[in-house]
């Protein structure tokens, strides 16, 4: 029964994502929802596209283990990311007229950079879209009991996405978005509620967390542990700045105040909402003590994500069985649609027209539709392949990459007047290559590879910016001194 309701509510968000896709009638309607969402679209829409998996799943199992110093990067970091774009980028950003946030790559540092970060911010979105594809799979294994396999979840689930977001874009995203946000938080506030209750109470909760030190936020005092909270904290609230997803809630918006405050009141919501979650595992621990040690006693992080799905199924009545998993399942496909669309609609307007000149927006559109479809069907592939990996990790790996690659040039070219070309390319190479190092090698273990990725970015837009300058004045001031007579040397001799 409870399988053919989730069937059903996955029926009806395709139904409303294909009215929604009526409204697409070219590129820009696809892309950015033809820049007409009001201010309560773009809150409800980035609130529900960061609000994913890994949020319900990935971040109750982490902090159970660690407290809330081990969730710094997912929902602290994430949330304070919003928090910047909308105070220092949305409006910048807004006033230019751009579909994709590499087409700024490329009018202020030209095609090689608009490339390389573009690439940089597709292959980010395999991580975080397969994350969610692997929810999709969990979701649908437990609620059939094993019949329907992980793998064979994934494949359903990416199906029920894929049958909206292809044809509507950005309109069926957003309007679904919409929706989705109201069924998560009224069925994860009643379940809280529920639980709470079930737990003998919200003091005794909160108690609980208390006593064993899961309210602890800041690291322990030592130059290790001060350094991995930072580069923690640091990977999703830059890291998450230069991505498609948050530039199209950005440029989507019908105004430039929408813009704005639509992504502030989202990260601040979002950052309080997180806590939900924390507090339905908390009580778990309370209310089924034994199966809660059997599931953190494996020291398979992957299991402590059954924590939740557990409680649910096993202790509370039907009802609260229907919100929880339809309110899971919104916030996986909230955040799958957006992450399926944002690198394709990247490939199309800035990869694939390196190579063939635009032919007509309707051309183009069938495009990116077709590039919806082979995207979809790779993150599922790489879905499965990864299957054991924890929901978190895949979601925190995927933005270290943006911040190496993309943030420095970002912030660099809107906030640095001599931010150069030469630049942007000295920072992109040595932020790669400085993760790379420090991720493969043993020096990773001394010091956090993203930070010292980001750390080498930064030095490569400095040195890279102004050194070419420093050497040409230098040059201007020898030739300016050649050939100019001595002082106190009378001429002639």
């Amino acid at each position: 029964m409870l399988l053919t309701l989730v069937v059903i509510y996955l029926l009806i968000t395709i139904a409303i994502g294909l009215w929604a896709a009526r409204r697409v009638k070219n590129t820009a309607d696809f892309a950015i929802a033809g820049r007409h969402l009001p201010l309560i679209m773009i809150v409800t829409t980035t609130f529900a596209t960061w609000f994913g998996s890994e949020t319900v799943l990935g971040i109750p199992a982490t902090f159970i283990g660690g407290g809330l110093r081990s969730v710094v990067e997912d929902p602290f970091g994430a949330g304070t990311c919003l928090i910047l774009v909308g105070l220092f980028f949305a409006g910048k950003l807004y006033k230019m007229t751009l579909l994709t946030i590499s087409d700024y790559y490329r009018e202020r540092f030209g095609r090689t950079v608009e490339i390389a970060c573009s690439l940089i911010i597709i292959l980010s979105y395999l991580g975080w879209v397969a994350a969610q594809v692997t929810a999709l799979g969990l979701v649908f294994n437990v609620l059939s009991d094993g019949s329907i396999s992980k793998p064979a979840g994934m494949l359903i689930g990416t199906g029920s996405i894929l049958a909206y977001t292809l044809f509507g874009g950005m309109w069926s995203v957003a309007v679904t978005d919409f929706i989705q946000m109201i069924i998560l938080v009224l069925g994860l506030a009643i379940i809280a509620v529920f639980a709470g209750n079930q737990a003998g109470g919200a003091d005794k909760v909160i108690a609980l967390a208390a006593s064993k030190d899961l309210f602890h936020f800041l690291p322990e005092p030592k130059a290790a542990d001060v350094i991995a909270f930072i580069a923690a904290g640091m990977t999703m609230m830059l890291g998450s700045i230069p991505q498609q997803d948050v530039f199209q809630r950005v440029m989507s918006a019908k105004n430039q105040s929408a813009a704005t405050k639509g992504p502030v009141i989202g990260g601040v919501c979002y950052i309080l909402f997180a806590f939900v979650p924390m507090f339905l595992v908390t009580s778990a621990m309370i209310i089924m003590p034994g199966t809660v040690d059997a599931l953190l006693k494996t020291g398979v992080k992957a299991d402590s994500q059954m924590i939740l799905p557990t409680l649910v199924k096993d202790h509370m009545p039907f009802v609260m069985q229907v919100l929880f998993f339809g309110a899971l399942l919104s916030a996986i496909k909230s955040t799958a649609s957006a992450t399926l669309l944002a690198p394709s609609v990247t490939f199309v307007e800035n990869i694939w027209r390196q190579f063939y000149r635009r032919q007509g927006d309707k051309s183009e559109l069938r495009t990116m539709r077709i590039t919806v479809l082979i995207f979809s069907a790779c993150v599922c592939a790489y879905a499965i392949a990864l299957q054991g990996t924890p929901i978190y990790e895949q979601v925190s790996g995927a933005y270290q990459v943006t911040l190496v690659g993309a943030f420095v040039p970002l912030a660099a070219g809107l906030y640095w007047k001599r931010a150069t070309t030469q630049g942007a390319l000295c920072s992109i190479a040595l932020g790669i290559l400085g993760w790379l190092m420090f991720l493969y090698t043993p020096a990773g273990e001394n010091f956090p590879a993203q930070l010292a990725g980001f750390l080498m970015a930064v030095t490569g837009m400095v040195v890279g910016s102004l050194a070419p300058q420093a050497i040409r004045d230098r040059q201007g001031s020898h030739h300016h001194l050649v050939g100019v007579p001595e002082v106190g040397v009378k001429a002639g001799g």
